[in-house]
């Protein structure tokens, strides 16, 4: 899952980072509404968390230029702010949900993970896909009883394929979503990636659209 980070405090955007990462997002941050702004218009992004006070101008104004460009992903709104009306003027901005200053990280990943999963139209935080089972939270997946070794790319390329079945993916729309910025992407890594998921979970498990991308396929 690829998240925007909005802060402009560097202590604290870097434990967010930080928390985030180890529980194995991919991460983009903006310590400015601006470049926030061209960020979201650069990359394709899960959900975004946004803090409200940011240097160059307000993160519910951010927001609201989210929305009116039609912006549409899940946004968790951070504030130091705790107020009633606060709490207001950021959902009636188009918010998703709200935590105030200081929070519980454990509380974070779970709002972001309910988020996420409300904004892609699934109830159980489990993700069937055919006898595949994947649990997000607890970064595995199975099938049947078998609980299948995976790492991190391939977790997170199975799941972001699982999570949008009927969609085909280009190369670079997989490496946008996949990785960070900083990362540095070799020219045939998705199709390494996708070749060891394939060796796991059988060579029907992900279609190759010619000329197009890859899409989820049948798990036997």
């Amino acid at each position: 899952m690829k998240v925007l980070l909005v802060e402009d405090d560097p202590l604290l955007g870097q434990g967010i980072v930080d928390a985030l990462k180890y529980h194995k997002y991919i991460v983009e941050w903006a310590q400015t509404g601006k470049s926030a702004l061209q960020q979201m218009t650069s990359t394709v992004f899960d959900v975004a968390v946004l803090d409200i006070g940011l240097p160059d101008m307000s993160g519910l104004e951010v927001l609201q230029q989210w929305r009116r460009q039609g912006v549409a992903i899940p946004v968790l709104i951070l504030t130091a702010l705790d107020s009633s009306q606060d709490k207001v003027s950021g959902l009636d901005s188009g918010a998703d949900d709200y935590m105030a200053k200081p929070f519980d990280v454990p509380e974070m990943m779970a709002r972001l993970r309910a988020l996420v999963r409300r904004s892609q139209g699934i109830q159980s935080p489990l993700i069937q896909h055919g006898r595949l089972e994947i649990d997000p939270a607890a970064y595995a997946a199975r099938i049947g009883d078998d609980t299948l070794k995976l790492s991190r790319l391939e977790f997170d390329l199975l799941l972001h394929l699982v999570t949008h079945p009927n969609r085909v993916f280009t190369r670079e729309a997989l490496v946008e979503q996949l990785y960070s910025w900083s990362d540095e992407i070799g020219s045939n890594t998705v199709e390494v990636y996708i070749h060891h998921l394939r060796k796991k979970l059988g060579k029907d498990s992900i279609r190759t659209v010619r000329g197009v991308g890859y899409q989820i396929g049948e798990i036997e």
